[in-house]
C-alpha cells in the first residue's frame, strides 16, 4: 500500500487506479459514510454523482441531462469541523436544487433540520423574478441510522399533499430518506435502480467488499476507484480523520445527552413512583381503617354466630327429643292402629252376629205373631164353645 502511495504521488498521470484497487485488501481507512470523503467522491466524479441521483430519485439516466455541485470544497484544504458544510448542493437539469446529505450520528433533530435546509433551498427567487421561476427543491438524506424506528423503511419519499384525498399540493418540495440499516427492506424498484448496491457500497468496510460491489456496474467501479484514489491523498486523509474525530465527539456528546436524558427520565419515574407510593400509603392507611372496621364487624358477627350455633345446638337437642317422642308416638299409633283393626274386626263380627240375631228375632217375632194369632183364634173358638155350652 505504501508503494502505491509513492507511485500515485510521483506519477499521478501514469497510473491505473483500477489496477491499484484490484490489489487493495483489508479494512478501508474510511467508509463512504464519512461525509468528507462522500463529498469529495461526488465532487470529483460527475458520472458517479449523476448515477447516484438517478438511484436516489428513481430516475432514468436520460431524465438527467446535467448535474453540478454548486458548493465544491477545496480538497485537502483544512476545514474546521464546526464550520464544515455537511450538505452537497446540486443543481440538476438547471431546474432543480438538491441538498444531498450523509449523516451518521442521530442527534434527534433530523426532520426539523432537513426541513429547514429544504425551505432555504426553495427560497431561491432573485429580485425581479416571478414565482413561476422558482426552482424545485429536493432534500435527500442518507442516514446511517433509522429515522423512524416505529416505521422502518429503506427508501422513503415525502411530498406536500392533501391529507384526505392525497392530491399533490406542489411537487416542487420533496424529501427523500435512505435508512442504511434497513437495506434488507429494499423494494424491487430500489433494486432496479441499484439503490441497494449504492447503500452496500456506503457501508462496505473492506476493500474486498467494495470490489465485489463495484464489479456489478461501471459507475460503481468508478466510485470505488475514486474512493481509493482520494483515500491515498494524505491531505484528504487528514480531513477524513478530522471528520471521524468529530463523529466520535458527536457520539460521545450524544451519549452524554442520552445519559442525562435517561437520568432525567429515571428521576421523573422515581418521582412518579414516590407519588404513587405516597398515594398508595394513603390508600393503605384507608384500607387498614376499613380492615379494622371489618374485623370489628367480623368479631360481632362471630359472636352472633356463636350465639346462633348455641341456639342451633339447643334446637337440635329439642328436635332430637321431639323426634324421639315422634318415634314413640308413631309406635303407639301403630299399636293403636293394630287395636283399631282388631276392634273393627270384632265390630264387624258383632254386627254380623247382631244381624243374624235380628233375623232370628224377626223370625221368632213372626212365629210369635202367628202363635198369638192362633191363640186368639183358639180363644175365639173357646169363647164360642163356651157360649154354645151355656145355651
Amino acid at each position: 500500500m505504501n508503494q502505491n502511495k509513492h507511485i500515485i504521488k510521483h506519477y499521478p498521470n501514469r497510473i491505473s487506479y483500477a489496477d491499484f484497487l484490484a490489489s487493495a485488501t483489508g479494512k478501508v481507512s474510511f467508509r463512504l459514510t464519512n461525509d468528507y470523503l462522500f463529498h469529495a467522491v461526488l465532487q470529483k466524479s460527475n458520472k458517479v454523482l449523476k448515477a447516484l441521483l438517478c438511484s436516489l430519485l428513481h430516475l432514468r439516466p436520460e431524465d438527467v441531462t446535467s448535474v453540478a455541485v454548486t458548493n465544491p470544497i477545496e480538497l485537502g484544504k483544512f476545514i474546521d469541523s464546526k464550520d464544515f458544510i455537511l450538505d452537497i448542493r446540486i443543481l440538476m437539469n438547471d431546474s432543480t436544487l438538491i441538498n444531498l446529505e450523509m449523516q451518521v450520528a442521530n442527534e434527534g433533530n433530523w426532520p426539523d433540520r432537513s426541513l429547514s435546509y429544504l425551505c432555504r433551498a426553495f427560497d431561491n427567487l432573485n429580485e425581479g423574478e416571478h414565482y413561476d421561476d422558482l426552482k424545485s427543491a429536493v432534500h435527500i438524506s442518507i442516514l446511517d441510522f433509522t429515522l423512524f424506528p416505529e416505521h422502518p423503511e429503506f427508501h422513503s419519499s415525502y411530498f406536500l399533499m392533501n391529507a384526505k384525498n392525497y392530491t399533490i399540493y406542489s411537487d416542487k418540495l420533496r424529501l427523500y430518506v435512505v435508512n442504511l440499516p434497513q437495506i434488507h427492506l429494499a423494494t424491487e424498484t430500489d433494486r432496479i435502480h441499484q439503490l441497494d448496491c449504492w447503500a452496500a457500497l456506503f457501508q462496505a468496510s473492506t476493500w474486498e467488499d467494495i470490489k465485489m460491489i463495484a464489479s456489478k456496474d461501471d459507475t460503481l467501479q468508478e466510485a470505488a476507484e475514486t474512493m481509493y484514489r482520494l483515500s491515498q491523498n494524505e491531505k484528504i486523509r487528514l480531513q477524513c480523520e478530522a471528520r471521524e474525530r468529530y463523529y466520535r465527539d458527536q457520539r460521545t456528546h450524544q451519549y452524554q445527552l442520552e445519559k442525562i436524558k435517561k437520568m432525567g427520565e429515571i428521576e421523573e419515574k422515581l418521582k412518579a413512583v414516590e407519588e404513587k407510593l405516597e398515594l398508595t400509603g394513603e390508600k393503605l392507611e384507608a384500607a387498614e381503617g376499613k380492615l379494622v372496621a371489618a374485623e370489628n364487624k367480623l368479631e360481632i358477627t362471630e359472636d352472633k354466630l356463636v350465639a346462633a350455633e348455641d341456639k342451633l345446638e339447643i334446637t337440635e337437642d329439642k328436635l332430637e327429643i321431639t323426634e324421639d317422642k315422634l318415634v314413640a308416638a308413631e309406635g303407639k299409633l301403630e299399636i293403636t292402629e293394630g287395636k283399631l283393626v282388631t276392634a273393627e274386626s270384632k265390630l264387624t263380627a258383632a254386627i254380623t252376629e247382631l244381624q243374624q240375631r235380628d233375623d232370628i228375632i224377626r223370625e221368632k217375632d213372626s212365629l210369635l205373631h202367628e202363635t198369638l194369632s192362633e191363640i186368639e183364634k183358639l180363644r175365639s173358638e173357646i169363647a164360642v164353645l163356651r157360649t154354645g155350652s151355656a145355651t
